[in-house]
């Protein structure tokens, strides 16, 4: 919109600045006379003017006629394309120029006149990569969904073009709330671009959403190769995408995979504490209390909580009082001053 209020706004100039000049040109006294073999000819001022004009653009429909005789005279000579090349030029430089506009609308917000610049651009371009990105943006901008959605899926028979077209129609199923069809883009996406950093997080996101733990690790390990990921936070996503692994695998009744999940759940974040005492209870399970009272304590070193407290109660349920106020000062001992500390030592 304020690109087309400028160019109406310029072209108000333009015609005000030649009414004026030409009003100036009409009172400038004498003229310009020229003697051609032997005639006589008389010019005012804006007579002259328009005469140059006329000679420049006689001049340049002279030269573009040269070239055409020139591309004839090739053409002649066995050249068989030389015509052909010269109209194609034509066709190009029109293409381009169409093109330049419709990307200048577009960054402007004008989707519809950057569709019309668009199909202009494909008319004299032999150039789809270019001319059908363009397009679809446009009808995006527009709110011509139909449209963007078929010419994304003309992207998607050039390999060049294919991510392209499917990481569009990707953003507009997410649109649609379609996450099952997103998913198998985002997939299909993240096949073509490993490397994508938007596109690694939209598959993280819906395969989360679909409790797809494992691709989900999958796909986080892979943004830790890219380097979009630093080391310490995807240990940390890792552990926490590992637990939620865990909890469904143990949901499921297969409690040595459960055990196994949450043991490396608590390996790669040992603070994070439902991994903590998942991992202390899978010891447990297994005959392993020491295994299970290190868990805890390492746990309880970086932040103590009560669910690590009842995590390492469960360790010897039927132990005395006096034996379980023994046991729990390795874990009262590592922080005595704090508050959690003093609530256990009250419990």
């Amino acid at each position: 919109m304020l690109w087309s209020l400028i160019k109406i706004l310029a072209f108000i100039l333009i015609v005000t600045g030649l009414t004026y000049g030409a009003t100036q040109l009409l009172e400038v006294q004498g003229g310009v006379a020229l003697t051609i073999g032997g005639i006589e000819i008389t010019l005012s001022v804006l007579e002259a003017v328009f005469a140059f004009i006329a000679l420049v653009v006689l001049v340049w429909l002279g030269l573009r006629l040269v070239k055409l005789l020139i591309a004839t005279f090739k053409f002649l000579n066995g050249d068989e394309t030389a015509i052909s090349r010269y109209f194609d030029r034509n066709r190009e430089r029109k293409g381009f120029e169409a093109l330049s506009e419709g990307m200048m609308a577009l960054a402007s917000g004008e989707g519809h006149l950057a569709m019309t610049k668009a199909s202009r651009a494909e008319r004299y371009l032999d150039n789809p990569k270019l001319t059908n990105l363009l397009t679809a943006q446009a009808a995006e901008m527009a709110g011509d969904r139909r449209k963007a959605e078929a010419t994304y899926k003309k992207l998607l028979a050039d390999d060049s073009t294919r991510f392209v077209g499917v990481r569009g129609i990707l953003k507009q199923k997410l649109d649609d709330g379609e996450t099952d069809t997103a998913l198998k883009l985002a997939q299909k996406a993240f096949a073509l671009k490993p490397k994508h950093t938007e596109t690694q997080d939209v598959l993280i996101k819906l395969q989360a959403e679909k409790e797809d733990w494992k691709g989900a690790r999958e796909t986080l390990n892979a943004k830790l190769k890219a380097g979009s990921l630093p080391r310490d936070v995807h240990r940390r996503r890792d552990a926490v995408l590992a637990l939620s692994e865990a909890k469904d695998i143990l949901n499921e009744g297969k409690d040595v995979e459960a055990r196994e999940a949450a043991i490396e759940a608590n390996r790669m974040s040992p603070d994070l504490i439902p991994a903590a005492c998942m991992a202390a209870r899978g010891y447990v399970a297994a005959g392993n209390a020491r295994y299970a009272s290190r868990v805890i304590v390492k746990a309880w070193t970086a932040q103590p909580h009560p669910d690590l407290a009842a995590a390492f109660a469960e360790i010897a349920p039927d132990e005395t009082a006096a034996a379980r106020l023994k046991r729990f000062k390795t874990l009262t001992k590592v922080k005595p001053d704090h508050p959690e500390t003093k609530m256990l030592l009250a419990e």
